[in-house]
């Protein structure tokens, strides 16, 4: 079966508590905000179809003010930012990630509240 209801069920869930407060969060405002019908809104949201596209799932996220990541995960995607990253060291990311795999939460925090802040 097409879908994630896991993702639809959280997107609902998100947008529903924001047209609580903000009646632009409706299915067809939000779906317009975000660039997709509400006809596909309302699929996903109901785990027809497959989650849009990470672009779209990142969209979503900053109107819902969550996390994209943990919505790219319920989606099964990553990031194309995350990915390109990889791609410029891929054997000392992958590396990375799997040794980082085994460790805790509160030692990742740790780990990353020491790292210095990239410079663009």
């Amino acid at each position: 079966m097409p879908g994630k209801r896991e993702f639809g069920n959280k997107i609902r869930k998100l947008r529903d508590a924001k047209k609580a407060i903000d009646p632009k969060f409706s299915l067809r405002q939000f779906a317009l905000a975000v660039g997709i019908s509400a006809t596909y809104l309302s699929r996903i949201e109901n785990g027809d179809f497959d989650p849009p596209a990470s672009e779209t799932i990142k969209r979503m996220a900053a109107l819902l003010e969550t996390d994209a990541d943990e919505l790219l995960a319920l989606a099964g995607k990553t990031d194309p930012d995350l990915q390109k990253i990889i791609m410029e060291k891929p054997k000392m990311m992958a590396d990375f990630l799997r040794k980082a795999s085994g460790i805790s939460e509160k030692e990742l925090k740790k780990i990353i509240k020491d790292l210095p802040d990239k410079k663009d």
